[in-house]
Parts: C-alpha cells; structure tokens; sequence
C-alpha cells in the first residue's frame, strides 16, 4: 500500500441551512469547494443534501492525501473568511468531523428516528383490526361456492394474503400519511 493511501484522511462538514437560504449556500458551495480543490493534498469531495422540514442538510466529504494538508486547508484564511460568510445562513453552524481513513461511512443527520413502537402499534391495529372483521365477511361468497377453499387452511391463505396485501399496499401508506404529524416529532419553525 502507498503511503498516500495509508495516511488519506477525511473531512465530514455538515451544514444545516434554512430553507430561504439554499440558493445562496449552494452558490457559496460551489465557491469554497472550487477553492478546497486548489489545496496541496486535496484528493476530492462528494455532496449529500437531505431535506427536513425547514431546513435542508449539506453533507461535505473532502478527502485529502495527509492530515497536515488537511490542517492547513483548516486554518487557512481563506476557508475561515468563507465559514464567516456563510454562518447566518447555517442553523447550526460549521460541524466537522475527521476521519483518518479513506473509506468513511456516514447516516446523514437528518435520517429520522423511527415513532415510538407504541405509537407505531396503534397505527397498526387500527389497519389491521377492520380488515380482520371484514375480509372475512368478503371471502365467505366464495367459500360457499367452492367449499374447498372454505377449508382450514386454504381459506386462512386467503384471508390472510388479502390482508397483508391490503395493509402493505393500500391502508398503511394512507394511514401514515393522515398520522403523520403525530408519528413525526415536531420540528421547530424555521426562523428568517
């Protein structure tokens, strides 16, 4: 293994930025990462956006070939007089994060944390428990028809199959849809 590669280091930013401020972070983005290329040891970066409410989320990966170069990009004045440009923009200012790896695995911290299973158990038994009464009821002209299917286990396929398809297909998208600002957390309202 070279020895580029053995000391290639990574650099996570994160920004969050308001939403009424995207236009203006992104031509800044273009800006700072033109002028990271010019850096002695900069070996490349790739951008992740992800979008909450109010507030969209700009992942910066800046690899670079040793970790002093990457310091000097750090402490450089131009990058401190970009960072001050763009900090009324952020919501949370400049997160950093160094990796002394070439391969570097992130969740983007906008990933939401699943409800609470309570709340996710509610939604679902609320789904499945008029299924369960009606499809049935549904099935019943055909197992009069065909007593075969009427038979313990064909028509528990049956009635079982119609709801699992009923519920991953049709009922639970719309049931998360109408629940989901008591599934979601609440976010807070994005200041100008």
């Amino acid at each position: 293994m070279s020895e580029t590669q053995a000391e290639t280091v990574t650099l996570v930013v994160r920004h969050q930025v308001r939403s009424n401020h995207v236009p203006r972070y992104e031509a800044w983005l273009r800006r700072i990462i033109a002028t990271a290329s010019q850096c002695p040891g900069h070996l490349g970066v790739d951008v992740v956006r992800s979008r909450q409410p109010g507030v969209a989320q700009f992942t910066c990966v800046l690899r670079f070939a040793r970790l002093q170069q990457l310091q000097n990009w750090l402490d450089s004045e131009q990058r401190q007089q970009l960072i001050a440009e763009v900090e009324p923009l952020l919501r949370a200012g400049d997160q950093l994060e160094i990796a002394q790896d070439k391969a570097f695995w992130f969740v983007p911290d906008s990933a939401q944390a699943p409800p609470p299973r309570w709340k996710q158990s509610c939604v679902t038994f609320l789904v499945i428990l008029p299924l369960s009464l009606l499809v049935p009821l549904l099935w019943q002209p055909l197992f009069q028809r065909i007593p075969w299917f009427g038979g313990y286990l064909p028509s528990n396929v049956l009635i079982t199959l119609s709801i699992v398809l009923l519920v991953v297909y049709l009922f639970m998208p719309m049931a998360t849809r109408l629940f989901a600002a008591w599934l979601s957390p609440a976010t807070d309202e994005d200041l100008p």
